[in-house]
């Protein structure tokens, strides 16, 4: 593989001091850590404009051989959100009262969760996020995509910290199945529902239930030199 064949241009890092690298990684630590799934949505508008630039930011993410292989799908629409909910509360139903085993409703408990889900039309936008298994050329041929769900579920870290960065909220949704996404957003055949998010102010007085994060020593194992005698 040669430049003259793939061009390359010149990678221009941001430098800062080691004090400044760890003032930066601590900052935005604390920052995210104030970020909570959040079930209850203001009506309030969100500017359009402020739901593109996140979903740039989304499709930053690197992604295998960069095919992007993601579509996010923006609904406003106030009947088809109502749809959306109407069909994702009936999967729910379904759920909740007989394909949930004993372990996940007593794992669910602490959160308060059940099959209804208002958000679905209350949040002004909900964000569906497709995986494309496949992309099709101009003459209708079939190409391969490389790590799809690893490369959608990276976009998708990438939006929630983008959504708590413009000071909204979401809530990550997974309906199963997901099917009836397909059908009511007419996706093409290639393509998978991969994730909802409501996105929104949090209404007034919103609660959410009072949880703690596993501490770095039961989330990390580190592999370090020892140092020689």
């Amino acid at each position: 593989m040669s430049d003259a064949t793939y061009p390359f241009i010149p990678y221009q890092p941001m430098r800062f001091s080691e004090e400044e690298t760890l003032e930066r990684a601590a900052a935005y630590q604390q920052f995210m850590q104030r970020r909570r799934s959040v079930r209850d949505f203001s009506a309030r508008a969100v500017p359009r404009e402020v739901i593109e630039q996140l979903i740039i930011t989304s499709a930053s993410a690197p992604s295998g051989a960069h095919k992007q292989p993601w579509t996010f799908c923006v609904v406003s629409d106030p009947l088809l959100k109502k749809q959306i909910r109407e069909a994702a509360e009936k999967e729910e139903r379904d759920s909740y009262s007989g394909r949930m085993t004993p372990e996940w409703l007593e794992d669910l408990a602490p959160l308060g969760t059940d099959w209804r889900k208002p958000f679905l039309e209350t949040a002004p936008y909900l964000i569906v996020v497709f995986r494309k298994a496949y992309d099709y050329t101009p003459d209708g041929t079939k190409r391969n995509n490389y790590y799809v769900a690893e490369s959608v579920g990276i976009a998708c870290g990438f939006l929630i910290a983008a959504i708590h960065q413009a000071g909204l909220v979401t809530l990550t949704h997974t309906p199963s199945p997901m099917n009836f996404l397909s059908r009511l957003l007419q996706r093409p055949d290639n393509e998978r529902p991969f994730l909802l998010l409501p996105v929104g102010y949090p209404e007034v007085g919103a609660k959410v239930p009072d949880l703690s994060r596993k501490p770095l020593e039961q989330v990390s194992v580190w592999y370090e030199q020892k140092p020689a005698h």
